[in-house]
């Protein structure tokens, strides 16, 4: 059987464009979505039409019962689990003093305890098998911070640390643990920078130019295949952040 992965956040953006063509370079998809069910019904219309089969299923990651719904499908299904891609996320734009209690928690939930839960509940099954992959899918201000998305910050760094000790926990059970951190990426997310954000965000990348998400899937897929890689933030980000 092909490699069975699970990639949430798939409905739309980077998520999408990570299961689009990991289908149809045929591996076996599960693509998540949670609000986006149009979107991910497209997909999957997309991919039949030319023969290729991927499964969608809705969950909302940020909620540990409706992970477990998810995995349980994918276990009976497939009896396996080889690759956990964490994707899906929020962002938002808020002045520090300008940010709730609730807008914090938001941020957490879905960005780093999605994380926490999808890991924790697919790694029960890769330790069977004494084989798996996690990728998640951080960002470059998780590293260097962003003015204005503090939160957003918070919680992306707080997936490279969970990447790190977790590569670390893991590794003796022949499981790797990586992240990658996207730079500026042409995406829904990003709708809301103006042609001014964007000129600005390109003359800061060495490569001069935007990022898109088949740069991420890129990287992705070749973490897939690699068996010697585990703990890494790898920046996906023209160069913006070199460290």
């Amino acid at each position: 059987m092909n490699k069975v992965i699970i990639v949430t956040g798939a409905s739309r953006g980077i998520g999408r464009n990570i299961a689009y063509n990991l289908a149809i370079n045929g591996y076996t998809v599960i693509a998540n979505y949670n609000n986006s069910e149009q979107e991910a019904l497209k997909l999957k219309d997309e991919l039949k039409e030319q023969g290729i089969e991927i499964d969608i299923f809705k969950a909302n990651v940020s909620k540990r019962s409706e992970v477990e719904k998810l995995v349980d499908f994918v276990i009976k299904k497939y009896n396996k689990i080889d690759v956990l891609i964490n994707n899906a996320g929020i962002a938002q734009s808020k002045l520090f003093l300008d940010i709730t209690d609730e807008d914090f928690e938001q941020m957490l939930k879905n960005n780093l305890y999605s994380v926490f839960y999808t890991s924790q509940e697919t790694i029960k099954y890769m330790i069977k098998e004494h084989k798996g992959s996690i990728i998640n899918i951080s960002s470059m201000y998780g590293k260097i911070g962003a003015s204005c998305e503090v939160h957003y910050s918070v919680s992306k760094a707080g997936i490279d640390g969970m990447t790190k000790a977790l590569a670390k926990e893991l590794g003796p059970s022949n499981i790797r643990v990586n992240s990658i951190a996207p730079g500026a990426i042409d995406t829904d997310m990003n709708k809301n920078l103006t042609e001014e954000d964007w000129k600005k965000l390109i003359e800061e990348t060495p490569l001069t130019r935007k990022g898109y998400p088949i740069d991420i899937t890129r990287c992705v897929k070749w973490l897939i295949e690699d068996e010697f890689t585990t703990g890494q933030i790898i920046s996906v980000d023209g160069g913006i952040v070199i460290s």
